[in-house]
């Protein structure tokens, strides 16, 4: 599944933004689905999870929990991650991913996801 990623941009602490992932080629509901990011030099961390058809199953990191929140529409083949309350420390490249195969309790995993997203840069203020 191709996957694009937006939604990315430059706001204040305690701002919010919402990412979106747009899929193509393949019905995105088929497919566990997550967002990580990767801030400059750390290593591309897990943020949030979504399990595939009714995507009742969902996971965050401790680091976003009540502030983020992944959903899906499966009218316009997208997931998104809704992000409230930003911080400096959420500044990174967002990047979404999907797997066609991958159980739930590698969610968190990047060697998991078989597709990746370009990745949307989100910078927060102090």
């Amino acid at each position: 599944v191709q996957l694009q990623a937006s939604g990315g941009g430059l706001v204040e602490t305690g701002g919010s933004l919402r990412l979106s992932c747009a899929a193509s080629g393949r019905t995105l509901s088929r497919y566990l689905v997550a967002w990580f990011r990767q801030a400059p030099g750390k290593e591309r961390e897990f943020v949030a999870g979504i399990h595939r058809n009714s995507g009742s199953s969902r996971t965050y990191a401790d680091s976003v929990k009540g502030r983020f929140t992944i959903s899906r529409d499966y009218a316009k083949n997208t997931v998104y991650l809704q992000m409230s309350s930003l911080k400096p420390e959420d500044t990174a490249v967002y990047y979404c991913a999907a797997s066609s195969g991958g159980i739930w309790s590698s969610v968190g995993l990047p060697g998991t996801y078989n597709d990746w997203g370009q990745g949307t840069q989100v910078t927060v203020n102090s």
